[in-house]
């Protein structure tokens, strides 16, 4: 089998996790890693994530077959023109895991023009509310959507030699034009984070008159703010670096938002039902509930009476199964059943955790 050397710049959940798929596929490949904080790089190779560290990120690229670069936006930018300057091997394949496209495109195509190298961006759509290399998760990029934007500097066989490294991901790789990337990325990612947290200042502000807004917060207000808790350095970069179509979201919205209110303000009925009608129909069209971009899943739910250790009997139940996320909704009632929601990385474990589930147990069980 070919050995390549994979060099990975950001030890963190991204980067770690990155490094482990690739292992899974590819156990001969010899991965290095870069980080400044000298905590995740004795992490990374106590768990045998990566096997040589460095905080020089310099020293490693002339050894590299593929650089990947999973730092934020700016420090992205930073290292592809570092890269420019460097004796790297010929045709090396550069890529990054930026959650903007266009900068870094832009940036790549204009340092890196004329050297005898490769580059594509890249966007896995994968997360998780754990962070750092300690976090780290071979199955993070299971079936989720890993977005490849291609630049002057992709050859055509860039993307399909990449995706032969990142085949231990097992994600869902599809290409697109980064501006229509970053458009894209505008209306289902980035424009919900500033919606979340104007919501929280909003209702922070709130409580302070009506103190009884913190204690009735759950269901939908929870799913909908969940993301508000997200890493605020991170999500200044993303909105810095897609200024213009996030803008364009924002307008778009006030306009709808004063539509609504007009509605409410005439009294107009059949405009209000029409309008949830019409939300309801649109989501239902979208592909939300399959698999694929940021902290998608596949979702079970339980009926589960409120008995003491009902939670703790489902979990031994699902021993050894993949579990994304679990919660309770209509946590705030008492006089009805609540609901256990567990998510999973992929179809198989759901399928697994309803057959269980409903076999040793009496309760509802729906997908």
């Amino acid at each position: 089998m070919e050995e390549k050397i994979i060099y990975i710049a950001g030890l963190g959940l991204i980067g770690g996790s990155m490094a482990l798929g690739i292992k899974r596929a590819h156990p001969n490949y010899k991965i290095l890693g870069y980080n400044r904080s000298s905590e995740s790089r004795d992490i990374a190779l106590e768990r045998g994530i990566i096997d040589e560290a460095t905080d020089d990120f310099a020293s490693f690229a002339p050894r590299a077959d593929v650089i990947i670069l999973a730092v934020p936006i700016k420090q992205t930018i930073a290292f592809i023109k570092m890269l420019a300057e460097l004796d790297l091997k010929s045709n090396v394949i550069i890529t990054d895991a930026g959650s903007t496209k266009l900068d870094i495109v832009t940036a790549a195509d204009h340092y890196l023009k004329g050297r005898p190298v490769q580059f594509v961006g890249s966007h896995p759509m994968a997360g998780s509310h754990k962070s750092g290399v300690i976090a780290s998760d071979v199955t993070l990029f299971e079936n989720a959507y890993y977005i490849f934007t291609p630049s002057e500097m992709t050859q055509p066989d860039t993307i399909a030699n990449l995706k032969e490294v990142l085949s231990g991901l097992q994600a869902r790789f599809v290409e697109i034009d980064p501006k229509e990337h970053d458009n894209v990325t505008s209306q289902i990612s980035h424009f919900p984070h500033i919606i979340a947290s104007s919501l929280m200042e909003q209702a922070g502000d709130y409580a302070k008159l009506h103190e009884m807004t913190n204690h009735f917060a759950a269901g939908g207000f929870r799913d909908m703010t969940r993301i508000a808790e997200s890493e605020p350095s991170m999500w200044t970069s993303i909105l810095l670096t897609n200024k213009a179509a996030v803008l364009n979201r924002i307008e778009d919205f006030k306009e709808r938002l004063d539509k609504v209110a007009s509605l409410i303000e005439k009294g107009d009925e059949e405009g209000i039902w029409s309008f949830f009608d019409h939300g309801r129909k649109t989501r239902k069209e979208m592909e939300i509930h399959k698999r694929g971009g940021v902290d998608s899943s596949y979702d079970l739910f339980v009926d589960v009476p409120d008995e003491e250790d009902v939670i703790l009997h489902i979990l031994e139940l699902l021993r050894g199964t993949s579990l994304v996320n679990v919660h309770i909704n209509e946590e705030n009632r008492e006089d009805i059943h609540g609901i256990l929601q567990i998510s999973f990385k992929n179809e198989k474990d759901l399928k697994h955790a309803q057959k269980v589930i409903t076999e040793n147990t009496s309760y509802r069980v729906t997908i």
